[in-house]
């Protein structure tokens, strides 16, 4: 049976032959490059673009176009392209993950892919992590782009829709994955199609495509409307209830799956409390509700590391880069139910009224790559969700970076006494230091630490990101000292000052593992960029919450044989290391399974969005007419309402019910005439009363000055319904899908139900649109004064 370790192995050296062969035809174009003039070498944009106009392919011209960004980037840019970059681009191009380590160069990797793609001029999005780095890569990067003859755009978070669209009409538009996904959902809520800013999506290149695809896809992106009219109070009665509750007794708090149970004990309290017979009774669903999201809010997460509190606001804390969150709330009352445990201001809940999730985003691009220094972990998540492989780039250097086995300690104590006997040490002999922390607690007691024995740092974290750009830059110099969270890993290179190499290069200290390898390893990555000398260390103790929720006892017994004191440290092993990674290995796994769950239900909703769209943008964009829309809408609306009221024997119609829907909806009261409805079929019914609508909306048209203000009037109506139907459709699904997952308990598949309901409850929206349409624009009084 073959060896699927070495199968992978050979498929990966195939991959790089493959790519290596690629960019030695690319690199054989060098000297002719360089030959060239300037306009020459410019001229090379319109002359790839007639090639393509006549039928070449994209890889047909590969080789000759990443020559020419080659060459353009040495005298725009100052920087050439090494052979393992020209390899990267190749499988940017290819629509796969090029995985580079720290300081390889991505952005300059991306240039050649990125050109290439933007030729035919059906835009190309750069997406980065946040605004800065848009700007940063946008501005620099544009320099080569615009020098060959492209147009760039950077797309805003605070920009006009005017400026907006320019940004999208661009051959290379720069903007971050929360920008493209919020002025996506933007463009299907629009009333006029000249109103859109967005191009079809054609080509994405996501940096830091882990953080983007992976780490932010269990997070919707979601527009809000009107709030949603409910008390704030019943949000400050649970968290007054559940603050009284005792732990282990009244209710147990799962660490592994970060969620809370209620004992019988506490239900009992519960039901005392609120003073009810039965806590989950059908009548209580929304306060059993509200008490479960006090108990994640109050036992699963934790103030200065979850969250901060600012200003009277509870702000969000990215748990992967560290950064807060603005403007982002959690859904579905938690956010609420932190607001309570705070006793800060309880912002109402609004209505969601539009929403995807990264995931269903970027899979609406055509083709879709991306780069970063940490995915080989998630390998089958891309491969599954994304239909990409991960490249692994092989360095342009050797890594000289020193990786120490993990150092675990008993108690938290006595880890941070060791880690900072280790930056005394370093700092005495002027080595710069980078100290990674999982919490902003954990970095502001370091700091506390460090100031005690008057050793000069900087502090990075989610209340101090202002000053982070200028923060990284100097980390690598002799003598720095700088505490970050998970912000100091993205996008951001850290250069060793004068003399720093001949002490060992930067020392990387992590306090804790993080719940993701990846994270680990962009932050020991920090070191050692482009064969710098480097060396990093992780500390770890029993009392982590990564040993806490995860395997912990196994270690902890074997320190109890042992005999170890409370200060001393198990001997640097590869146990302990190999361990921890596999406890990161599960939490990995059920990050993965929930990501895959979100998507797995979000796929449901992906479909009816879909139609929803595609329906909903021929409305928008008829030019003529939308007779052909409206007038089968009134059809399908009589023979739904005829169909109900004829069953049975003829005898037993309900007729009055069809007159008192003919008086409603379809016609003036004085054109009812009821006698009309006795005697005839089904059929007759039907073409009975839709010719009475018919000659209404004759009447409608006739009231109107011309094609165009009736197209207008019509539209109006139309998009009102549908925005009204759809909005109330995403909150009836996202109240269906909280509560499916009980009949898990009743041998069902919630999956499987919440399908089956969601495709019924589309299908009677569906029902209800056509139905107010008919409505409105049947009963509508027409006036020549009307505006639209």
């Amino acid at each position: 049976m073959a060896n699927p370790v070495r199968q992978m192995i050979e498929s990966d050296r195939g991959t790089l032959r493959h790519l290596r062969r690629i960019a030695t035809k690319v690199d054989s174009y060098a000297s002719e490059m360089e030959a060239l003039s300037d306009s020459e070498l410019q001229a090379k944009t319109p002359y790839f673009r007639e090639l393509l106009a006549n039928g070449k392919s994209l890889d047909e011209i590969l080789p000759e176009a990443f020559a020419v960004v080659r060459e353009g980037a040495r005298r725009i840019l100052g920087l050439y392209p090494f052979i393992v970059q020209i390899m990267g681009s190749i499988a940017l191009h290819q629509g796969n993950i090029a995985e580079m380590k720290t300081g390889e160069g991505k952005t300059l990797t991306a240039t050649m892919a990125v050109y290439l793609n933007a030729l035919p001029q059906k835009g190309v999005h750069v997406v980065t992590v946040n605004e800065y780095l848009s700007q940063r890569d946008g501005l620099e990067m544009g320099e080569l782009y615009q020098w060959l003859g492209l147009t760039v755009g950077i797309n805003l978070s605070e920009q006009s829709a005017d400026e907006k669209r320019a940004a999208y009409q661009a051959d290379i538009t720069y903007s971050t994955n929360s920008e493209i996904g919020f002025d996506y959902l933007r463009d299907n809520m629009v009333s006029r199609r000249e109103d859109r800013v967005q191009r079809p999506l054609n080509f994405a290149l996501v940096d830091e495509t882990d953080s983007i695809l992976i780490d932010e896809a269990r997070t919707p992106l979601i527009i809000s409307g009107a709030p949603a009219q409910e008390s704030t109070q019943l949000y400050v009665r649970a968290d007054r209830f559940v603050k009284s509750l005792i732990r282990d007794v009244d209710f147990e708090v799962d660490l592994e799956a970060k969620a809370v149970l209620l004992h019988d004990e506490g239900i009992t309290k519960a039901e005392s409390y609120f003073n009810l017979p039965n806590l989950y009774g059908s009548d209580n669903i929304a306060l059993t509700h509200h008490i479960d999201q006090a108990l994640r809010a109050n036992y699963t997460m934790e103030n200065n590391k979850d969250y901060v509190v600012r200003n009277g606001e509870v702000m969000l804390v990215d748990a992967f880069s560290g950064r807060i969150q603005d403007g982002r709330r959690f859904s579905d009352g938690l956010h609420q139910a932190l607001e309570a445990k705070e006793q800060v201001q309880i912002q109402e809940d609004n209505r969601a009224m539009a929403s995807i999730t990264y995931q269903n985003l970027f899979r609406r691009y055509k083709k879709l790559s991306g780069m970063t220094g940490t995915a080989k972990t998630e390998a089958e998540e891309f491969r599954e969700i994304y239909n990409m492989e991960i490249v692994s780039i092989p360095t342009n250097r050797p890594n000289a970076r020193v990786d120490e086995p993990d150092l675990l300690y008993p108690s938290l104590q006595a880890k941070f006494k060791a880690v900072i006997e280790l930056v005394q040490k370093l700092h005495a002999k002027g080595q710069p230091i980078l100290i990674g922390t999982v919490a902003v607690e954990t970095s502001e007691l370091l700091s506390q630490l460090l100031n005690r024995l008057n050793v000069p740092h900087n502090v990075l974290n989610a209340k101090n990101h202002v000053k982070e750009a200028e923060i990284i830059a100097n980390a690598g110099q002799r003598g720095a000292v700088t505490i970050a969270t998970n912000m100091a890993g993205r996008g951001t290179d850290i250069k060793l000052g004068p003399g720093v190499a001949e002490l060992g290069g930067l020392a990387v200290i992590g306090t804790e593992r993080h719940e993701s390898r990846r994270i680990d390893n962009q932050l020991r990555g920090r070191a050692g960029r482009q064969g710098d000398q480097g060396y990093s260390q992780f500390f770890l103790s029993l009392e982590d919450d990564l040993m806490l929720r995860f395997g912990g006892e196994k270690i902890k017994a074997m320190m109890d044989r042992l005999n170890i004191e409370d200060d001393e440290a198990v001997i640097r092993n590869r146990f302990i290391t190999s361990s921890v990674e596999s406890a990161q290995k599960r939490v990995e796994g059920n990050n993965y399974d929930a990501r895959k769950n979100v998507l797995q239900y979000d796929d449901v909703m992906s479909q009816q969005r879909e139609v929803f769209y595609r329906d909903r943008n021929i409305v928008i964009d008829e030019e003529k007419s939308l007779e052909p829309v409206l007038l089968p809408m009134v059809q399908r609306t009589i023979d739904r309402v005829i169909d109900a009221n004829t069953l049975g024997p003829s005898k037993e119609w309900n007729l009055d019910v069809l007159a008192q829907f003919m008086r409603s909806v379809l016609m003036p009261e004085d054109m009812v005439n009821e006698d009309q409805l006795a005697g005839k079929s089904k059929d007759e019914l039907k073409e009975y009363l839709y010719n009475q609508a018919l000659t209404v909306y004759a009447d409608k048209v006739g009231a109107l000055r011309d094609e165009e203000q009736l197209l207008q009037f019509t539209r109006v109506v139309i998009l009102r319904v549908l925005d009204e139907q759809w909005t109330d459709h995403m909150e009836a699904m996202n109240q269906l899908r909280d509560a499916i997952q009980l009949r898990g308990y009743g041998q069902l598949n919630p999956l499987i139900e919440y399908q089956n309901e969601g495709f019924a409850m589309f299908e009677e929206m569906i029902s209800s649109i056509e139905y107010e349409v008919t409505r409105l624009f049947m009963k509508a009084e027409i006036r020549q004064n009307l505006t639209v």
